[in-house]
């Protein structure tokens, strides 16, 4: 992106994300926060908590029996939490208000909509690319989640398909039984966006690739395939997540990982993304971080958050300290050390290059300190172990 770019992204980002988009540009910058009312000195936190939810919080559709335990020690009497939480998800096929009540029902006590992150909320900053007309990806209520997000001029893959039935041809069933005339009034498509895993993976690759290949204009196709290509904005790089069948299954990072490969394979050249989030991204992280800001500015907690408690990274590690990752000697190699004696995992091998650039500085990256924990089966309960800690036990 042009520098002029970065400067009209960082203007046009809304004014509490403003921070957020400035350091996501490369930039250190501060913004005023508004004025609450400040609370008792003595119940003023200076931790907050980000949670992962699949596999830490919930498996599948039923809560972990040790979760329940951990919250009741996080809620006073009121029914609110007594530090400020930010639930992280790399899901991104529901709505973020319909997530904030699944929560709210799995857990016994209201979750707002804004302690919620998808993996595509970070998305909100890429305003340069808000007007364009992209092609958007994923299933569930695509179309909706893009324009929370800020995009106004979306196009799904059906509607590709439909304006050109000829170029889905996997399925036997769904070829066109005539051939159709060309059509040369549909408007170039502009950009991708990849919010989520598609049901159809077959036609979402073909027309993606179409789309790359022709430079947005997949009715006409073009000698050369141009690059670089057209922007792709992507959300939620997992390889495989857990749910309740007994081995992982197919994540998001699986379909980027197809689509990268086919590229590769097609053009020569390795696929770019103008954009890649949700963990672990340091985008996602930095805007992690200016929620639960937020949160404790509106609960008067006037007290700076010092530190982030990060539960959640990948089930298959192990080491001599089961609960904080500090110790180098005791981390696979796949581990990245962050300034603060944090750890950040690189989510799969296939985007490494991707992970490890957006978090081996992440605590350079944060104002707050990052402290993130494993995530192993009795997570909660090494949570509930972490909340006797002194600066913890007295909230």
């Amino acid at each position: 992106m042009a520098v002029s770019g970065l400067f009209a992204a960082v203007r046009a980002a809304p004014g509490p994300w403003q921070r957020v988009a400035c350091v996501a540009a490369g930039f250190r910058c501060r913004c005023p926060g508004k004025s609450y009312a400040v609370g008792p000195a003595h119940s003023q936190p200076t931790f907050g908590f980000l949670l992962d939810i699949d596999g830490v919080l919930v498996r599948g559709h039923r809560v972990i029996p040790a979760a329940l335990k951990a919250f009741h020690r996080l809620v006073n009497a009121q029914g609110k939490l007594r530090v400020p939480v930010v639930f992280v998800t790399n899901a991104g096929n529901i709505l973020q208000h319909d997530k904030a009540q699944e929560l709210s029902a799995l857990l016994g006590f209201k979750v707002e909509p804004d302690q919620v992150i998808l993996s595509h909320s970070p998305m909100k900053l890429f305003s340069q690319y808000h007007g364009k007309r992209m092609i958007v990806s994923g299933q569930g209520p695509l179309v909706e989640n893009a324009q929370v997000l800020g995009f106004k001029n979306v196009v799904t893959v059906d509607e590709l398909r439909m304006a050109f039935p000829v170029l889905d041809m996997v399925d036997l069933q769904r070829r066109p039984k005539t051939t159709p005339l060309p059509r040369n009034d549909f408007p170039a498509i502009e950009g991708v966006l990849l919010l989520g895993e598609p049901v159809r993976w077959e036609t979402s690759l073909q027309l993606i690739m179409d789309v790359l290949l022709s430079n947005g204009n997949p009715g006409t196709g073009l000698a050369t395939a141009p690059y670089p290509h057209l922007p792709v904005l992507a959300s939620n790089m997992d390889l495989l997540w857990m749910a309740e069948a007994k081995m992982p299954r197919f994540g998001h990072g699986t379909f980027l990982l197809c689509l990268e490969t086919i590229y590769r394979k097609v053009t020569g050249k390795e696929l770019r993304y103008k954009g890649l989030m949700g963990k672990p991204s340091i985008l996602t992280y930095q805007y992690a971080e200016e929620l639960i800001r937020r949160q404790a500015e509106r609960r008067g907690w006037a007290a700076p958050i010092q530190k982030l408690y990060a539960v959640g990274v990948l089930p298959e590690i192990h080491t001599k300290d089961p609960l904080i990752l500090s110790q180098p000697t005791a981390l696979p190699p796949s581990i990245a050390l962050c300034p603060g004696a944090a750890a950040v995992v690189e989510r799969d091998q296939a985007h490494s290059n991707l992970a490890s650039s957006c978090t081996q500085d992440l605590g350079a990256h944060l104002e707050m300190q990052p402290i993130l924990l494993i995530r192993e089966l009795p997570i909660m309960e090494r949570l509930t172990t972490l909340l006797q800690k002194p600066e913890l036990a007295a909230f």
